[in-house]
């Protein structure tokens, strides 16, 4: 792990460049371990996390070097998600390529995914919508060769080893196998994103 500026009011912790549960809790952790040192908010990713903090109220080298030190410690363990369930309505308009993709009947690839409890990796691209995973290595599911100009907010998707849903109305380039009513963003909420990172999400089949 390594820890370097990031602009005026934050530092980047940069771990190793993959994706792996592992990795990804890491993340979590070390996200945990900042803020619960009052310095300010993280933002953990893939396989790195962003520290913010005031530096009015601390030093760009006194932040830097906490960074540091819990990059060279490590962290304990991330705190625990929570097991959110999606009911979802397998309809979607890839559903019937993604069985084609993936040698298995549309029962089959329902079964897959609703099969597991994906682990909410990180939130981006818009607010709420989080990259979960890791998806059931039977279904083969590449994104679009050209995305959606406009992707149905509820819509769950496949791509590349992971799954997701678009909480927003919005452009989108994976494979939409479902849909759900659960409402992924709602800015009049306290914690308007549905789902943190470290959150363990079941799909649920109606």
């Amino acid at each position: 792990m390594r820890a370097s500026p990031f602009g005026e009011s934050a530092v980047l912790i940069e771990l190793e460049q993959r994706i792996d549960e592992r990795i990804v809790a890491q993340a979590r952790a070390l996200a945990d371990a900042w803020e619960r040192s009052g310095l300010g908010v993280a933002v953990p990713a893939y396989a790195s996390v962003l520290a913010r903090f005031d530096p009015l109220a601390v030093a760009p080298a006194d932040a830097l070097a906490r960074a540091r030190s819990l990059a060279g410690a490590g962290a304990a363990a991330a705190r625990g998600g929570r097991l959110i369930e999606v009911p979802t309505v397998y309809d979607g308009p890839d559903l019937d390529e993604v069985a084609r993709l993936s040698g298995l009947s549309r029962e089959e690839v329902v079964a897959a995914h609703a099969g597991r409890e994906h682990t909410a990796f990180f939130l981006g691209f818009m607010p709420g919508f989080a990259y979960c995973g890791p998806l059931d290595p039977r279904i083969v599911a590449p994104r679009l060769a050209s995305p959606r100009a406009r992707v149905p907010a509820g819509s769950v998707a496949v791509a590349d080893g992971q799954t997701a849903v678009y909480p927003l109305d919005s452009p989108g380039g994976w494979r939409l196998i479902g849909r759900t009513t659960l409402a992924m963003f709602d800015s009049s909420r306290e914690r308007p994103a549905l789902i943190a990172a470290g959150d363990r999400l079941r799909f649920v089949p109606r």
